[in-house]
């Protein structure tokens, strides 16, 4: 069963030179409880792409059907801390959603235990590490039981042990049957976790699939680094 399929999303906005479309007619589908890395440069439409998929743009063309609310984790993950802490920023979706007092409070246990912050529970949330922060935002998706959790250049700016931490929790989503789908230029980071590799040149799809055939294709030439130069299989390319 599919989690999200895309059917002809286009997308135009309007400038001082003229109408810029973004995306070109882009369709293609992923499964439930599978892990989706989309690769593309920046500025390829990607995000947008996402945006539309998340419920916060809309496509002037096309249709997306999804089979539960995907919640979308920034490149900037501090914008979306609300709260003063970890646990007060993570209660804050059981809250609108109408919780009770009790079902609020476990949400918020189970989310910190399952993004391993819960020693920083009562921590200031604008001191937390990159990576911090980012397990925040899947936290408080996690929090209000979202199962389709997508993750914007999720290694921006982070170090070896926060790209570790981010794919950490990419693992464990994967077994408790989320869907991920993580956007990325730096695919050697994080290839080997995925079972669907789809690529955005230009605003438009150009390779769709699993991800050893596209590591057989010339990458370059859609700016992507092919990143079996550096590591010799598919496996290593996870930190």
């Amino acid at each position: 069963m599919n989690a999200i399929t895309i059917e002809n999303v286009s997308k135009s906005f309007s400038t001082a030179e003229g109408t810029h479309q973004v995306l070109k007619n882009i369709s293609f589908s992923i499964e439930e409880k599978s892990c989706t890395v989309i690769g593309g440069e920046n500025g390829s439409g990607k995000s947008l792409l996402m945006s539309i998929i998340a419920g916060l743009e809309k496509a002037d063309e096309g249709t997306v059907t999804s089979s539960g609310k995907a919640g979308l984790v920034f490149q900037e993950a501090e914008t979306q801390i609300l709260g003063e802490t970890p646990a007060e920023d993570i209660s804050f979706g059981p809250k609108n959603l109408g919780w009770s007092k009790e079902k609020t409070a476990l949400a918020v246990k189970n989310a910190l235990e399952k993004t391993s912050l819960t020693k920083k529970a009562d921590f200031p949330a604008r001191f937390l590490s990159g990576g911090e922060k980012r397990r925040l935002a899947v936290a408080c998706m996690i929090a209000m039981d979202l199962n389709i959790i997508i993750l914007d250049e999720p290694y921006a700016n982070l170090d070896y042990t926060g790209v570790k931490q981010v794919n950490a929790l990419i693992r464990e989503l994967k077994e408790e049957g989320k869907t991920v789908i993580i956007l990325t230029h730096e695919i050697e980071k994080c290839l080997g976790l995925a079972s669907k590799f789809i690529v955005i040149f230009q605003g438009q799809k150009v390779f769709d699939g699993i991800p050893e055939e596209s590591l057989k294709l010339n990458l370059e030439k859609w700016n992507i680094k092919n990143p079996l130069a550096a590591y010799k299989s598919i496996e290593d390319l996870v930190w």
